[in-house]
């Protein structure tokens, strides 16, 4: 529906979410915790951190096609600043 709309799905409004970081020895932990909460059963691990692309993002589509996400900035990263809950390091 994005692409047929022109939209951007990584770069669209999306309140009400939020992206966790954990250690991966404690990513069931931290799963079991969030499906106990009502607001957490849709909860799921959607990726990790490797030292392969150090910096950078790297999706992978559903297809098996890598694709860089570029760096956010302007009005993308001053939306990113706004939000309630944020971890930049």
């Amino acid at each position: 529906m994005c692409e047929f709309l022109g939209a951007d799905p990584l770069y669209a409004a999306n309140e009400g979410k939020v992206g966790i970081g954990v250690a991966a020895e404690a990513v069931e932990t931290a799963l079991s915790a969030l499906h106990a909460h009502p607001l957490g059963q849709k909860a799921a691990l959607i990726g990790h951190i490797t030292g392969e692309h150090a910096g950078r993002v790297v999706l992978r589509t559903p297809y098996g096609v890598r694709r860089i996400l570029p760096m956010l900035t302007g009005t993308d990263m001053l939306k990113l600043l706004q939000c309630r809950v944020c971890v930049i390091e």
